[in-house]
């Protein structure tokens, strides 16, 4: 596979990488038709696991490189890491002030007071909370074709595993309570996949950004793992935890960074 992919355009890898994360978005949309809730405690433990998998990639796969990749240009190592990170965690505080928005298993919207349907809202919550991830995988194809040591392909379609896996639990969050608001089991899987849409589209920006910007490469890649770890600590592990299956999800986080560490060390 990889040597497929390497002689491919990098915004056509984190296409085709963004499609497979999309599509396993939609695998757990479709969680919706089995015609029963799923357990708490798994789906618990699958966010847990999810959260692990989004918070390793941040490190393994954007803030090591960024940092690695700062030295040899230049500039401090720190700089490019420090301010990205937290450029992309105010990025993602922005966009939740100012766009309307409803997370999973809670009782009030944030943002601005908007008419919009609650189904409206929770879609637009989870699409929002994708985008960094789509934005990852495809900043991190281009970091790969930048000829930098530390960002490789196998380094990126490990990243793009990693996604596709947490994005089970997360398409499986959009349309279970979808389908509890009365919305039928056919509209919540189209509503839940189509939170992962996004991801595509963040993937080929992201990838043609840096590709066409090389200095900011190490700032786009901190950006994205600011953005990711927001979403981790704002929305995945609250939600995990709301229920009082606290061991459950944390056992689940410690499982899924170890399953992103052993991706990212082994393939990268």
């Amino acid at each position: 596979m990889l040597d497929y992919l390497a002689g491919l355009n990098p915004v056509l890898q984190a296409l085709l990488a963004t499609m497979f994360t999309w599509g396993m978005t939609a695998i757990g949309a479709a969680f919706v038709f089995l015609g029963r809730e799923l357990d708490r405690k798994f789906l618990d433990g699958m966010l847990g696991f999810a959260a692990g998998v989004m918070i390793a990639a941040s490190y393994w796969s954007l803030l090591a490189p960024a940092i690695e990749m700062s030295g040899s240009m230049g500039v401090p190592e720190w700089l490019p890491a420090v301010v990205g990170f937290l450029l992309g965690g105010a990025f993602l505080r922005l966009v939740d002030m100012v766009l309307p928005h409803l997370h999973p298993g809670a009782a009030e919207a944030e943002g601005p007071t908007s008419s919009m349907r609650r189904t409206t809202l929770l879609v637009l919550a989870i699409t929002l909370h994708n985008f960094p991830e789509g934005l990852a995988v495809g900043v991190a194809f281009g970091a790969a074709a930048s000829g930098f040591p530390s960002a490789s392909l196998a380094a990126a379609v490990a990243l793009a595993i990693g996604i596709g896996i947490q994005n089970l639990p997360e398409g499986t969050a959009v349309s279970l309570p979808l389908r509890r608001e009365g919305i039928s089991r056919a509209r919540s899987f189209l509503l839940g996949q189509f939170s992962g849409m996004v991801e595509p589209v963040a993937g080929v920006l992201g990838a043609m950004f840096v590709i066409v910007a090389k200095p900011i490469l190490p700032y786009a890649l901190a950006f994205a793992a600011g953005a990711m770890i927001f979403v981790v600590v704002e929305e995945v592990i609250p939600e995990s935890q709301s229920r009082g299956n606290n061991d459950i999800a944390t056992m689940g986080a410690m499982l899924g960074f170890a399953v992103m560490m052993f991706l990212d060390v082994a393939l990268g």
